[in-house]
C-alpha cells in the first residue's frame, strides 16, 4: 500500500482540511497546528548533549490565521501564518500523528 499523502488541502474557518490519497479526511484546528509547529524556533532543538530546550514562544491573534499552505517535496506541508511565520515543515507522518491524537 502506498504511503499516505495529501491530494487536497483547504482552510475552512478555523481548520485546515486535508483529503488523503486513500480517500480519508483530516481536520486540524489552526491554533493547535500552530502550537504544534515543528520548527526549531518553536519546538527547540537539541544541544550537544541531546537535551531539547523549548524556547518561549509568544503568539498574537494573527499567529493562528493561515495565509497559505503548500506541498514541499513529497514529504511535507509548509504553512505560512499571517504573522509571517513559515519555517515549520509538517511532514505527512507528523500530520497523521496529530490527526490520530485528536480523533
Amino acid at each position: 500500500m502506498p504511503a499516505l499523502h495529501p491530494v487536497n488541502m483547504q482552510p475552512i474557518g478555523n481548520e485546515l482540511a486535508i483529503v488523503w490519497n486513500d480517500g480519508s479526511e483530516s481536520y486540524f484546528n489552526l491554533e493547535a497546528l500552530r502550537r504544534a509547529c515543528p520548527c526549531a524556533a518553536c519546538g527547540g532543538e537539541p544541544d550537544v548533549m541531546g537535551h531539547v530546550v523549548r524556547p518561549l514562544v509568544t503568539y498574537v491573534e494573527k499567529s493562528f490565521e493561515l495565509r497559505s499552505c503548500r506541498l514541499i517535496g513529497g514529504y511535507s506541508v509548509q504553512l505560512t501564518w499571517n504573522d509571517g511565520h513559515d519555517t515549520g515543515l509538517y511532514t505527512y507522518k507528523y500530520l497523521q500523528q496529530i490527526a490520530e491524537k485528536t480523533e
